[in-house]
């Protein structure tokens, strides 16, 4: 169950494009996001003040979450943790207004983020130790090195389902709450699982986020 009227596929609908809202409302957010870089930055000023400040403040906060969790090699990374970050925290309060359509709602998005996590974890990696990266997947002793390597690809790969699944259940199970409380009693009572919304969409971006780059940071550690 999603929102009864979407504009963006009502318009997609118009112009016969069939792409699907997930598309339609992914470059939705992505033009959100790029406005809203050049706004802030158009005019910087020395004593920042209304939404300069703001984008300061966000982009101080990833700054220091990066650094506290993957040290001082996971600066380099900054583009795309704030990406990923800001993308989906957009993306998943978009679905608070009312004829729009969460992309983060959607599995294709979620899987499409959850493999661009694990190939670039496994890129930095590579790039950092070479072919040493695959001691990642050795294990600390060598007898059990065939194992370990199973085992460890298994890990690997559980972690691009674990990522887009949890996402999506999570934005997916919140727009059916959110449209049957809508359905049953439009006025007052969907005002508290819309702020819930809000709890919902940072925590999920916050997940996402962190994992993300404990992910990387464990690409760029040394194997024992």
């Amino acid at each position: 169950m999603i929102h009864p009227f979407l504009i963006l596929q009502w318009l997609e609908e118009k112009l016969h494009l069939h792409l699907g809202e997930h598309v339609t409302y992914t470059w939705f957010v992505m033009i959100v996001l790029i406005l809203l870089a050049f706004a802030a930055s158009r005019a910087v000023k020395e004593v920042p003040s209304g939404l300069q400040n703001f984008m300061e403040v966000v982009v101080g906060g990833v700054e220091n979450l990066i650094e506290e969790t993957m040290g001082p090699k996971g600066k380099a990374y900054f583009p795309l943790i704030a990406s990923f970050a800001l993308f989906i925290l957009v993306s998943n309060l978009i679905a608070l207004i009312p004829g729009f359509y969460p992309p983060t709602a959607n599995l294709n998005t979620n899987a499409a983020l959850a493999l661009t996590v694990f190939a670039m974890t496994h890129i930095i990696g590579f790039k950092e130790h070479g072919f040493s990266y695959l001691k990642h997947f050795m294990g600390p002793i060598l007898v059990l090195a065939p194992l370990m390597f199973i085992i460890e690809i298994i890990g690997h790969l559980a972690r691009p389902l674990s990522l887009s699944l949890r996402l999506f259940g999570n934005m997916y199970g919140h727009e059916i709450v959110l449209m049957i409380f809508f359905a049953l009693v439009p006025f007052l009572l969907p005002v508290p699982m819309m702020l819930m919304g809000v709890l919902v969409a940072c925590i999920q971006t916050f997940v996402f986020t962190l994992l993300a780059m404990i992910y990387i940071a464990g690409a760029l550690e040394e194997a024992h």
